[in-house]
């Protein structure tokens, strides 16, 4: 299933509806992080997803936060995406695409799939099968026109 994330506010039966259609049980933790993920719009961390669930109260742990993120990703939910090795975002746009990562700001930006050609992948191990290409392409403020 993709998913594609459009500045929409989900009601909680509607969050509910996703989270069972991707074999999640509905528990209320899951459903506030489900619904801080898609009503945000945008790539968050598991910081910014623990910090935006719980305001000023903390109502549901880090661990919580992580587990349920990684559930998430692990069932087709969200995306995992590494900007780099301190840097993980959660994105809920699971459809083809691909991201700019502004080192200086730490912002994450998507991509259109079709913006991005691949050519020359070598041929995979025997028995593999190939499960995507993830382009991430880094950048910082420099002079206009240098690379």
């Amino acid at each position: 299933m993709l998913l594609m994330f459009h500045n929409q506010t989900y009601t909680s039966t509607e969050i509910v509806a996703l989270l069972r259609a991707h074999d999640i049980n509905p528990t209320s933790q899951r459903v506030e992080i489900a619904q801080v993920l898609f009503s945000c719009c945008e790539h968050l961390s598991a910081e910014e997803v623990f910090t935006l669930v719980n305001g000023e109260t903390a109502r549901v742990s880090k661990a919580t936060v992580y587990n349920t993120l990684g559930l998430f990703a692990e069932r087709g939910l969200i995306r995992e995406v590494i900007a780099d090795p301190a840097r993980v975002f959660y994105d809920p746009n699971t459809a083809p695409h691909h991201h700019f990562y502004d080192t200086s700001t730490g912002k994450l930006m998507d991509i259109p799939a079709e913006d991005v050609q691949i050519h020359g992948l070598p041929a995979l191990p025997e028995g593999m099968r190939m499960e995507g290409v993830d382009v991430i392409v880094r950048m910082r403020p420099g002079t206009s026109g240098a690379h």
